[in-house]
C-alpha cells in the first residue's frame, strides 16, 4: 500500500511554516518556513499605539512558498489532506466574495483593511464597552463562557474599533473573517455564505454559543455600536470542529501549490489548539504553547465540568480542541515577546551607534553585530541561571503586552522593582523569566480554585524547546514536573492530525494523536532547594501586581 501524507500549515506571528507528515506514523518528511516580508519591516504597525496589522499578501505568498516546497517531496496524489492553523483572534474585513479588503483597489496600504493581529490592543475602549454592556443591557451575558471578561485582543472589540475609526472600511466591509477561516475559504474557493467557520475561533473569541443560537443577538450588537446593524446575518450561525471537511482544493490553489483538487481541506483552527493536539493533550492536562505569547490549553469531559464556569480565562467551548471534550483556554500576552523586548533594549547600541563607528568598516560592523546578536541570548540565559533566586532582589511584572489571564486587562503595563547599583542585565533577565513563571502559576491556581484540576503540564513551542533555564524555573515555581513535547513544529503537526481525520485516515482526533504523536523530548523536575525561595518571591509578585494594577487607569 502506497504511503499517504498530509500537510499542516501553521501561521505564527512572524512567519508561516508548512510540514509534510506521514499520515500513518506522524513522521515529518519535510518542512519549510517563510518569514512575512512586510511584517519583518513592521509596515502597518505602530508599537507605541499597540497597533499590529498584517497584510494578506504576506500570508498568501508564504502559503504558496512553503506548501510548494514540501509538496514537491512526494507524488501529489499521495497528499490527501491539509489544514491551516493561525494566531487569533486575528480578524479582517472582507467583501461579499470573502476577499480581504486589503487586496482590493484603494485599500492596499490601509492598515484598517488588513488582518488585526492577535496582539493589537487598539480596541481597549471597545472591550471595556462590551464588558459594561454585557452585564447591564438587560439580556444574556454573552461573555459568560469566555471567562466573563472580554478582551481587546478579540473579534468584536476589534471590529467595533475599526468600524468607528475608518468610515471607508466600514462601508466596504460586507463581513469579517478570522484569519483561519479566510485562508480556508481561499484554498477551497467556496462561497462566503457557506464557509465552515472554526468552532474554536467563534467560541473563544466571538461570544458564539449554542445555548443562545450562535453569535450575540442583533439587539445586543446594535446597542454596542449602531454601525454593526445587519452584520450578524452576514456572519454565521453554525460552527465546525477542526476535524471536519471544509472542502477540497480549488483548481487555482491546486495548481499554485502543486497538489490535486482531490486534496481535502479541513476546517481551520487556532495555532495553540492545534499545538495542544500535537502535544498529546488528554483530560486535565495543561499544554502550554510557548511562543511570542503563551496559550494554556486544557480539555475536560463535558459531563464532569458540568455548569462550572472558570472566571477570567479565554473561554470554554465544547469541541474546540478535541471534539467530544470541553476546551478551556488561558494564557499570557507576552512570553517570547517579553524576552525579545529585553534583547532589543540591550542591543540598542549595536543598532544605533555601531553604523557611525570610525574604527570598524561596514563589513566588520555587520559581522560584529551578527556575532553578538547570536551569542547574547545564550549568554544571558547562562548568566541569569547562575543568579541565586534566594539572593536576588529584582522583581518584574510580565505585562508588557497587558494581561491575558487570569482576568484580562490589556491596559496593564510591565514593571520592575528593587533595582540597585548592583543590578545588572542578568539580574533583570532572570526577573523577567521568573515573572513569566509566576504569571503561569496564577493561571494554574485559577483553574484549580474553580474545581478544574491540572494533572500534568506539557510545554511545547520555540521557548519550551530552546530555553532550559526558563523551563526549569517554571518547574520550580509550579512545583511540578514539566514535560516538553518532541516536535519542533507542534502546531503544524496538530494541524496535520486534524487533516488526517478530515481525510478519513483516522476515525477521530485521539486515534490520530496516538498514531502520529512524536512523544516527549525532556522532563524538568522541580528542584526542592529552590521551591521555597520561589514561594516567597511569588507572594511578592502578587503584591507588586496588586499595587501596579491599583495605579493603572480603569478602562471600564
Amino acid at each position: 500500500m502506497s504511503k499517504t501524507y498530509v500537510i499542516g500549515i501553521d501561521y505564527g506571528t512572524d512567519s508561516v511554516r508548512a510540514v509534510l507528515v506521514d499520515a500513518r506514523s506522524g513522521a515529518e518528511v519535510a518542512q519549510a518556513v517563510h518569514p512575512y516580508a512586510r511584517w519583518k519591516d513592521q509596515r502597518y504597525c505602530n508599537a507605541a499605539h499597540n497597533q499590529f496589522r498584517q497584510h494578506p499578501l504576506d500570508h498568501l505568498e508564504g502559503l504558496e512558498a512553503t506548501v510548494r516546497q514540501v509538496a514537491a517531496q512526494v507524488p501529489a496524489e499521495q497528499i490527501v489532506g491539509l489544514a491551516v492553523d493561525t494566531t487569533g483572534s486575528t480578524p479582517g474585513p472582507v467583501d461579499a466574495r470573502g476577499q480581504s479588503l486589503a487586496l482590493l483597489p484603494g485599500f492596499e496600504e490601509n492598515p484598517n483593511a488588513m488582518f488585526v493581529l492577535w496582539k493589537d490592543h487598539t480596541a481597549l475602549a471597545e472591550a471595556a464597552e462590551i464588558n459594561r454592556k454585557a452585564t447591564t443591557w438587560g439580556g444574556e451575558d454573552y461573555t459568560r463562557f469566555e471567562g466573563g471578561i472580554y478582551s481587546s485582543e478579540w473579534f468584536w472589540a476589534k471590529i467595533m474599533h475599526v468600524t468607528r475609526e475608518d468610515e471607508a472600511v466600514a462601508r466596504a466591509a460586507h463581513s469579517w473573517m478570522e484569519h483561519c477561516d479566510w485562508l480556508t475559504l481561499q484554498l477551497t474557493g467556496g462561497a462566503l455564505a457557506t464557509c465552515k467557520r472554526s468552532r474554536c475561533a467563534a467560541g473563544h473569541k466571538a461570544m458564539w454559543h449554542e445555548s443562545w443560537g450562535g453569535l450575540p443577538s442583533e439587539e445586543f450588537l446594535v446597542q454596542l455600536e449602531p454601525k454593526l446593524a445587519g452584520l450578524r446575518e452576514r456572519l454565521y450561525t453554525d460552527t465546525y470542529t477542526a476535524d471536519q471537511v471544509a472542502g477540497t482544493l480549488s483548481e487555482e490553489w491546486a495548481q499554485r501549490l502543486g497538489l490535486t483538487t482531490d486534496t481535502v481541506v479541513a476546517v481551520g483552527t487556532f495555532d495553540a489548539h492545534a499545538g495542544a493536539v500535537a502535544g498529546e493533550i488528554e483530560a486535565y492536562s495543561m499544554v502550554k504553547v510557548m511562543g511570542t505569547s503563551t496559550c494554556d490549553i486544557v480539555v475536560a469531559p463535558v459531563q464532569e465540568v458540568g455548569e462550572k464556569l472558570v472566571p477570567g480565562i479565554c473561554g470554554q467551548v465544547d469541541g474546540s480542541v478535541v471534539p467530544g471534550l470541553l476546551g478551556l483556554e488561558a494564557g499570557q500576552s507576552a512570553v517570547g515577546d517579553l524576552l525579545a523586548w529585553f534583547r532589543q533594549l540591550i542591543e540598542w547600541p549595536l543598532r544605533a551607534l555601531l553604523p557611525d563607528s570610525s574604527v570598524l568598516p561596514a563589513e566588520q560592523q555587520d559581522q560584529l553585530r551578527e556575532e553578538l546578536a547570536g551569542r547574547m541570548m545564550v549568554a544571558l540565559n547562562q548568566a541569569a541561571a547562575a543568579v541565586d533566586p534566594a539572593a536576588s532582589q529584582v522583581l518584574a511584572l510580565d505585562w508588557v503586552n497587558g494581561r491575558r489571564t487570569p482576568d484580562a486587562n490589556q491596559a496593564l503595563k510591565g514593571a520592575l522593582m528593587n533595582l540597585s547599583m548592583g543590578t545588572d542585565a542578568p539580574h533583570i533577565f532572570r526577573a523577567l523569566v521568573e515573572s513569566i513563571c509566576y504569571g503561569s502559576r496564577r493561571i494554574v491556581e485559577r483553574f484549580e480554585a474553580q474545581g478544574v484540576p491540572i494533572k500534568q503540564v506539557i510545554g511545547l513551542g520555540g521557548v519550551a524547546k530552546k530555553s532550559a533555564f526558563l523551563m526549569q524555573t517554571l518547574a520550580d515555581v509550579l512545583n511540578r514536573p514539566i514535560r516538553v513535547a518532541e516536535s519542533d513544529q507542534a502546531p503544524a503537526l496538530g494541524a496535520a492530525m486534524y487533516a488526517a481525520v478530515a481525510a478519513g485516515l483516522h476515525p477521530d482526533v485521539p486515534t490520530a494523536q496516538r498514531a502520529m504523536g512524536n512523544g516527549f523530548a525532556d522532563t524538568y523536575a522541580p528542584d526542592p532547594a529552590r521551591v521555597a525561595a520561589y514561594e516567597a518571591r511569588y507572594q511578592q509578585y502578587l503584591a507588586f501586581g496588586e499595587f501596579v494594577e491599583a495605579q493603572t487607569p480603569n478602562m471600564a
